[in-house]
């Protein structure tokens, strides 16, 4: 098979239908669009959620929560999660656990949280520890460096 070969499976490409063509096609002349107004004008038509002028029910619904802009936003992992991934004697950054894929995205930083148990000593590299995981994680022989 070449590529000028290949063609589209039968009945899967339709073709895009032509406003304002002759007599036969029903939607000659105006095009489907009626007698003047705003409707029929290229570009018209009112903007999502427009009442005509009525107000509009989101501007009569209350203001709801609040989104601090400025807040740190850490990416989490528990130290559970790192006794299953890694082992003796291996360093825990950032790097290490996005080639991992246990996190996603940077963020602002990591944060390492106390949640479950870590019997292996690892050098682990992050933004903050909570008191819990920087616990579990010296009393097993590892370190927690604060990057």
């Amino acid at each position: 098979m070449k590529l000028h070969e290949l063609s589209p499976a039968p009945g899967s490409v339709k073709e895009g239908f032509r406003k304002g063509r002759g007599p036969g096609s029903g939607n000659g002349k105006t095009a489907g669009k009626g007698h003047k107004g705003q409707n029929a004008r290229s570009g018209g038509g009112v903007r999502i959620g427009f009442e005509g002028g009525q107000l509009p029910l989101y501007r009569k619904l209350p203001k709801r929560g609040f989104k601090n802009h400025f807040a740190k936003e850490y990416a989490i992992v528990n130290v559970e999660t790192l006794n299953k991934y890694f082992n003796d004697g291996d360093t825990v950054n950032l790097e290490a656990l996005m080639a991992a894929g246990i996190i996603k995205k940077s963020l602002d930083g990591l944060k390492v949280l106390g949640n479950g148990e870590i019997t292996k000593k690892l050098t682990v590299e992050a933004t903050i520890f909570s008191a819990s995981a920087k616990e579990k994680i010296e009393a097993v022989g590892g370190k927690t460096e604060v990057v």
